[in-house]
C-alpha cells in the first residue's frame, strides 16, 4: 500500500508510521526509501503524546489505519495484548485525528468481525459475532471508530476485506507459510481437517480498493472488499504443493502435509457480498494463477527480509 502511495501520489506526503514489531521489515520499503514524499517514522499508537504530538507537527490530512496485531492463532495467547493494540490503540488514533480535524479516516478491519458462517453470505449490515480474541478486538475497534462519526460526524470509513496475499507479508500467514515451508522443503501444517474455505485477494487489487474508499467512500459507511474465489486451507496446500514440488501425485501430495491440532475454534467460512465497493467501481481483477505465481518467486527471492522469518513457519506461535 506505501509503495503505491509513494509513487502514485507524488505531490502527498506518505508518512509511514510503524512500531517495527516483530513482523515489520523496513527491507520491504528500500525502493521508496529515498524518495521525496516519503518520511517513515518509528513510533506506537497506543502512545497517546506521541501520537498527539506527530498530528500537531506533521499536518495530516488523511489517515489510513493498519496498524494492528493480526495473527489469530497468537490471540489466543496473547488476547489482552491484542485488546491493548487494537481497541486502546484505535481509540488513541481516532481521538487524535478528530482532535487534529483530519479529513478522512480509513479503518481497516476485517470479514472476521461477522464470525463464520456455512451459507449466509454476510452484507455491511450483518450483525457482528466475533468468535476469536484478534476478530473481537477488531469489532470493539470498529465502535470506537464508529461513535465518533455517530457524535461528531467524524469522516470515518470503515472496510472489511477478505484474506490478502502477495510479495511483503510477514510469513505467519497461511499463503506465505506455506509457500516458505515448502521452498525450505518442510511440510504444510494443516491445522485440524484444513477443511475451512477462505476467500483470498491479491495485494495490489485490495490497494485498488483501499485507493477507491479513500477517494469515493462515503463518511461513515462500511464497505466489504471481497472475492468470490474461495479455496479450503488443504486444497490450497496440494495447489502450493503441485507448484513448487512439481508432483501431482496424490499420494506424494499427502507426503507433504502434517495434520496438527485444531485452533480453539476455527470458523468454516466468511462469504461476503462486496456489491456496495462495486458501486464505487472497484472489482478484483488479478487471477489466482498470474497472483500465487508472484506470490512464490517473490519468497523464493526474499524469505530473508525479516531477521525471524524461521520462527514464523512453526505450526503455532513461538
Amino acid at each position: 500500500m506505501i509503495v503505491s502511495l509513494v509513487e502514485d501520489y507524488p505531490n502527498y506526503m506518505i508518512i509511514n508510521l510503524d512500531k517495527l514489531d516483530y513482523c515489520a521489515s523496513l527491507k520491504n520499503l528500500e525502493t521508496i526509501s529515498n524518495k521525496q514524499n516519503y518520511k517513515f517514522i518509528q513510533g506506537d499508537i497506543c502512545n497517546s503524546h506521541f501520537v498527539k504530538l506527530l498530528f500537531e507537527t506533521e499536518k495530516i490530512d488523511i489517515v489510513l489505519h493498519f496498524a494492528a496485531q493480526t495473527h489469530v492463532d497468537l490471540s489466543f495467547v496473547r488476547a489482552f495484548e491484542f485488546t491493548y493494540v487494537n481497541v486502546y490503540g484505535t481509540h488513541v488514533l481516532v481521538s487524535a485525528a478528530h482532535e487534529a480535524r483530519v479529513e478522512k479516516f480509513i479503518y481497516v478491519s476485517t470479514d472476521e468481525v461477522y464470525g463464520g458462517s456455512l451459507d449466509k453470505e454476510f452484507d455491511e449490515s450483518s450483525p457482528k459475532q466475533p468468535t476469536n480474541p484478534y476478530a473481537s478486538s477488531k469489532a470493539a475497534a470498529e465502535c470506537f471508530v464508529q461513535s465518533y462519526w455517530e457524535r461528531y460526524k467524524f469522516p470515518a470509513v470503515i472496510t472489511r476485506s477478505s484474506n490478502v496475499y502477495g510479495p511483503h507479508q510477514y510469513p505467519e500467514k497461511v499463503i506465505p507459510k506455506f509457500i516458505s515451508l515448502l521452498q525450505h522443503n518442510r511440510k504444510c501444517c494443516i491445522h485440524g481437517s484444513g477443511l475451512q474455505t477462505r476467500n483470498f485477494l491479491y495485494a495490489t487489487d485490495v490497494v485498488e480498493a483501499f485507493l477507491t474508499v479513500l477517494k469515493k467512500g462515503k463518511p461513515g459507511e462500511i464497505y466489504n472488499i471481497g472475492t468470490n474465489f474461495e479455496m479450503s486451507v488443504l486444497q490450497l496446500a496440494k495447489e502450493l504443493i503441485q507448484l513448487i514440488k512439481e508432483t501431482s501425485s496424490e499420494s506424494e501430495m499427502e507426503s507433504w502435509v502434517d495434520y496438527v491440532n485444531d485452533r480453539p475454534t476455527n470458523d468454516m467460512r466468511y462469504p461476503m457480498k462486496s456489491e456496495k465497493i462495486h458501486g464505487l467501481g472497484w472489482r478484483p481483477k488479478v487471477p489466482w494463477k498470474e497472483g500465487i505465481k508472484k506470490t512464490i518467486d517473490w519468497y523464493r527471492e526474499n524469505f530473508h527480509n525479516w531477521k525471524n522469518a524461521e520462527k514464523a513457519l512453526e505450526p503455532f506461535p513461538v
